[in-house]
C-alpha cells in the first residue's frame, strides 16, 4: 500500500493543472536528474519530448509544453517567479536554444522537438517520453506517467518497495476509511491526532508546522491575489476574471493592507446567507483564476480543484470562528489530506482516469471532512461528510472547453466548496449509525464509475461542453 503524506496531497506548485502541468514539469526534472546521475547531461546534443493521450489532446490548453520546457531548464515550480514563465518560453522559441538544468545549452526547436501524439499508452492516459540524443549517436529515454495531483511514476511498481517500507513505519497504516475508524476506536484518538502521529514518523513537529504554514500561506496569498486581479484569462476564451468584482462589492470600504488584515476586514462585513454564498464562491473563483493564469497555487488534491479547500477553510475563519488560529488550520489540513489519500489509494484523483469527480468530488470530500472536524464532529461524522460530498459528485465529467482549465472548471470549484459546507452540516445533524452509504463504498463506486466512463469525458476535450461549445461561440 502506498505511503501518502498530507504533503503529498497538498503540494505547492504552478497552474493550471496538476496532472498536465505540475506532473510533466516534475517528470522533466526527473529526466534531467537521471541524465546528471548517469553523467550524460553534458553529452546531450538534442532532447525530444513525446506527449501521449490526454497530455496530447489538451496539452496546449494545460500548458504541458511549457511545463516540460521549464522542467528541462531546471526551474522549480515551488519557488520560481511565475512572472518570468512567459518571457523564458518566448526566448526559447525565438532563439531555438535551451539551457538544460541551467548549465548546458543545446539546440531546441519548440515546434519540432515537442510532439503531440494521440496514442494512449496502456498504463495511464497521461504519458510522456523524453529522449536524449547523445553526441556519440546513442539515445537515452525515459517514459513517465502523470497520474494526478502532481504524482508521477515510471511504471506501475516504481518505488513500490520504498513506499511499502515507509508505510510500515507509520504507527497507523491506513488504506481505507474502515481502518481509519478502527484506529480511532482502538487508540482513543480523533482523526487529526492519528494523521499527526503518522506525519511524525516522517518529519519533526517543527517541520510539520512549518510546511503546513507554507501551504496555508500560499492558499491565502493565492486568494488575496485572485481577489485583487482584474482582466481576462489567457488562452483564447476571453474569460473575464470575476473574483475581484465580487470581492469589491462584498468588502466595501473596509480597510486592509495585507492578507492577514484582509481576514479581519472580511469578518467585519455583513453576514447573511447570500453574502456567505458569495464570499465562499469568491474565494474559490479567485484561486482558480490564479491557477488559470499559470500562477502559484496549492494542489489540493489537484490544480483544477485547488479552490475548494482554501475556500472552505477561509469560510470557517471569517464566518464560523473569528478566533480561528493556526491550530484550526492545522487540524483542517491534516484531516483533508488523509481523506484525499484514501481516495487516491482506493480510486483515483486524476481527471484523465476518472473525470471531474476525481478532482472536484475528491476536493469537496476533503473539505467537508476538514470542516466537520473543526465544527466538533465525531470521526464517524467526519467520514459521513466526506461521503455525502462525493456521493453528489459521482459521474461528474471532465470536459474543458478548448482544453483550458477555465470553463467549466473555475465555477465548479465554487460549487464544490458550497457542497462541502452543505455536506458538513448534513453530517453534523445526522447519526452516522443510520447512514446507508459508508465512505469506502462511495470510493469504490467512484472508481467503478470512472472505469465505465467514456474516454471522451476524461480530460480529452472530445465530449460534453468541450464539443457542445465551440471556441468561436466564446
Amino acid at each position: 500500500m502506498e505511503c501518502i503524506s498530507v504533503f503529498d496531497m497538498l503540494k505547492i506548485g504552478v497552474g493550471p493543472s496538476s496532472s498536465h502541468t505540475l506532473g510533466p514539469w516534475r517528470a522533466a526534472e526527473s529526466f534531467i536528474s537521471y541524465l546528471e546521475h548517469e553523467r550524460l547531461l553534458h553529452k546531450v546534443s538534442q532532447v525530444s519530448v513525446l506527449l501521449y493521450g490526454s497530455l496530447s489532446l489538451t496539452g496546449i490548453g494545460h500548458a504541458t509544453d511549457k511545463a516540460v520546457v521549464l522542467g528541462l531548464l531546471g526551474e522549480d515550480p515551488v519557488t520560481m517567479d511565475c512572472d518570468t514563465i512567459e518571457p523564458k518560453i518566448t526566448a526559447i522559441k525565438a532563439s531555438k536554444r535551451i539551457k538544460l538544468a541551467g548549465q548546458f545549452t543545446i539546440g531546441f526547436d519548440y515546434e519540432k522537438d515537442i510532439s503531440f501524439l494521440k496514442e494512449v499508452l496502456p498504463f495511464h492516459a497521461n504519458a510522456l517520453r523524453f529522449i536524449a540524443h547523445l553526441e556519440n549517436g546513442k539515445k537515452e529515454q525515459q517514459t513517465y506517467y502523470s497520474i494526478g495531483g502532481g504524482f508521477i511514476v515510471q511504471e506501475q511498481l516504481e518505488n513500490a518497495k520504498e513506499n511499502k517500507i515507509i508505510f510500515k513505519r507509520f504507527p497507523y497504516p491506513i488504506s481505507n476509511a474502515t481502518q481509519l475508524i478502527e484506529f480511532c476506536h482502538t487508540e482513543n484518538k480523533n482523526i487529526p491526532e492519528l494523521v499527526l502521529e503518522n506525519e511524525r514518523s516522517l518529519r519533526t513537529d517543527e517541520e510539520i508546522d512549518l510546511e503546513l504554514n507554507r501551504v496555508w500561506n500560499t492558499m491565502l496569498e493565492c486568494m488575496y491575489t485572485g481577489c485583487h486581479s482584474q482582466g481576462t484569462l489567457p488562452g483564447g476564451l476571453q474569460v473575464k476574471r470575476r473574483a475581484a468584482e465580487i470581492h469589491d462589492k462584498l468588502i466595501g470600504s473596509k480597510p486592509y493592507t495585507n492578507p492577514t488584515e484582509w481576514i479581519y476586514s472580511i469578518r467585519d462585513t455583513e453576514v447573511r446567507f447570500r453574502q456567505i454564498i458569495k464570499w465562499v464562491s469568491c474565494f474559490a473563483l479567485s484561486v482558480n483564476e490564479v491557477n488559470a493564469s499559470l500562477g502559484r497555487v496549492v494542489t489540493a488534491p489537484t490544480n483544477g480543484s485547488a479552490g475548494v479547500i482554501p475556500a472552505v477553510l477561509m469560510y470557517y475563519l471569517v464566518i464560523e470562528n473569528h478566533d480561528g488560529n493556526f491550530d484550526d488550520i492545522k487540524t483542517f489540513l491534516l484531516v483533508a489530506g488523509e481523506i484525499g489519500s484514501i481516495f487516491k489509494k482506493g480510486a483515483t484523483i486524476s481527471a484523465a482516469m476518472g473525470g471531474c469527480q476525481a478532482e472536484i468530488g475528491v476536493s469537496s470530500a476533503m473539505a467537508a471532512a476538514g470542516l466537520t472536524q473543526l465544527m466538533g464532529g465525531t470521526p464517524e461524522q467526519v467520514l459521513m461528510a466526506a461521503e455525502i460530498a462525493m456521493e453528489h459528485h459521482l459521474g461528474l465529467t471532465c470536459d474543458p472547453i478548448g482544453g483550458l482549465v477555465q470553463v467549466p472548471c473555475i465555477e465548479r470549484n465554487a460549487m464544490g466548496a458550497i457542497k462541502a459546507i452543505n455536506a458538513s452540516e448534513l453530517a453534523l445533524d445526522s447519526d452516522p449509525a443510520f447512514a446507508k452509504v459508508p465512505l469506502d463504498k462511495v470510493v469504490q463506486t467512484m472508481w467503478e464509475t470512472a472505469k465505465d466512463m467514456s474516454s471522451k469525458y476524461k480530460e480529452t476535450s472530445e465530449g460534453g461542453l468541450a464539443v457542445g461549445v465551440n471556441l468561436s461561440d466564446c
